[in-house]
């Protein structure tokens, strides 16, 4: 009898180890980068630290990083590039533009200096067919395979950024808006982005290198009606999550606070088993305080936190921050990656010697005919900007700033 009991606990014992075993070997075999607790978890099981830069201005272009000033989102620059040249020669520009500024050359070198990871923004406007009824079509899909794919061949984690969504979550030239958050009061817009995540969910729910979903990117600035639009923010997020968990249960979904990405009071406990908060930081003094925040909702929650914007600042303030945020755990995404003449991004584009001419059309007035008229650069020096233009984004042709990259700890 007493031997009879000894097997029975045996046994017992040995199928406990048995299922134990298989469900951390299932676990450490995960291929997906997952989180627990406040970590993010590369597959094999061993905490992720992310080491990133934004690819901003190749999808979602940004009127500053051409040196314009008021013509500053994707549809103001797209009049400017109409007016110089007409609808059919802008289509070939924008195409050139999309191979060019973003190519296997420069994933490589991304790579190579050392980041783990890159973030993707890009304008919903270009999974979008407009007509009498939207349709999930457009150059975007492709663009984002061609960016997953280099990306899985190098080894970086890729998350998908919406910086422009449907009816506009900042109502700013960031998100390429009609100068409102209309996203919020929208049922068809919010109906739209659901959509949209569905289908970029249902592409890429089985690829790991894709790391997770960055809804939505600092949404309601500060100057709107902060008390009538904040409380909807995390009702939108819950629609999205909840359309992405119908197709996609293997990725993170990136939930950003509300004023730039800077307030997380409008977030209560997490409703998704894989959520990570971000923020966004620039032109603060670069001490505790500034992050503190955010380190205690972590802590409160037991979830993990990312810095998925900040930059345009010197060297030296670049450095300090990377400092303070890996000294809390906190994994990072610089912004940006590649811009024209400057030295706050790892690849510069030099100038075209006629560039300054297309800088002052797009500044001057064009709201008349006549303005527009009177105001065009010589067609021949138009063409020699653009084309030129067109060459000097491509990687090879960009100088690298190798103290930007000192700054991040990569060189």
């Amino acid at each position: 009898m007493v031997g009879r009991k000894r097997r029975i606990v045996v046994v017992i014992i040995s199928a406990f180890l048995l299922l134990f075993g298989a469900r951390s070997t299932c676990h450490a075999q995960s291929k997906f980068v997952t989180t627990r607790g406040k970590e993010f978890i590369a597959p094999g099981g061993r905490p992720l630290l992310l080491r990133g830069i934004n690819l901003g201005n190749w999808l979602m272009p940004e009127g500053y990083m051409f040196k314009f000033k008021a013509a500053n989102s994707p549809r103001l620059i797209q009049v400017v590039v109409n007016q110089l040249v007409g609808e059919d020669e802008a289509r070939r520009f924008w195409k050139a533009y999309h191979d060019n500024y973003i190519t296997g050359e420069d994933i490589k070198f991304i790579k190579q200096a050392g980041f783990n990871s890159i973030r993707v923004p890009f304008n919903y406007r270009l999974v979008v067919a407009e007509g009498e009824t939207q349709r999930l079509e457009g150059v975007g899909y492709e663009l984002l395979d061609r960016v997953v794919g280099w990306c899985k061949r190098e080894g970086l984690y890729v998350v998908l950024d919406m910086h422009a969504a449907p009816g506009g979550q900042t109502g700013d030239n960031i998100d390429d808006s009609w100068g409102y958050p209309f996203l919020f009061d929208s049922p068809e817009s919010q109906e739209l982005t659901v959509k949209i995540w569905q289908k970029i969910a249902a592409r890429y729910k089985d690829e790991p290198t894709v790391l997770g979903y960055d809804l939505l990117n600092e949404p309601i600035p500060q100057f709107f009606d902060k008390a009538y639009l904040n409380p909807k923010l995390e009702p939108v997020y819950r629609k999205v999550v909840a359309g992405i968990r119908s197709v996609d249960k293997n990725h993170i979904i990136f939930l950003g606070g509300a004023q730039w990405e800077t307030n997380f009071k409008v977030f209560g406990p997490p409703f998704d088993e894989k959520l990570a908060y971000t923020f966004h930081k620039y032109w603060m003094d670069v001490k505790q305080e500034a992050i503190q925040e955010y380190v205690d909702f972590s802590n409160k929650y037991n979830v993990p936190i990312w810095m998925g914007e900040s930059g345009e600042n010197k060297d030296e303030w670049i450095a300090s921050f990377r400092t303070l945020l890996e000294h809390n755990g906190i994994g990072w995404c610089f912004w940006p990656y590649k811009k024209l003449d400057a030295t706050s991004c790892i690849a510069s584009i030099k100038k075209p010697e006629e560039w300054d001419a297309i800088i002052s059309f797009a500044n001057h007035p064009r709201t008349t005919f006549e303005e527009v008229r009177n105001n065009r650069p010589p067609k021949e020096k138009v063409e020699k900007a653009l084309s030129t233009y067109l060459e000097q984004i491509k990687f090879r042709n960009c100088g690298i700033n190798e103290g930007y990259l000192k700054a991040l700890g990569l060189r």
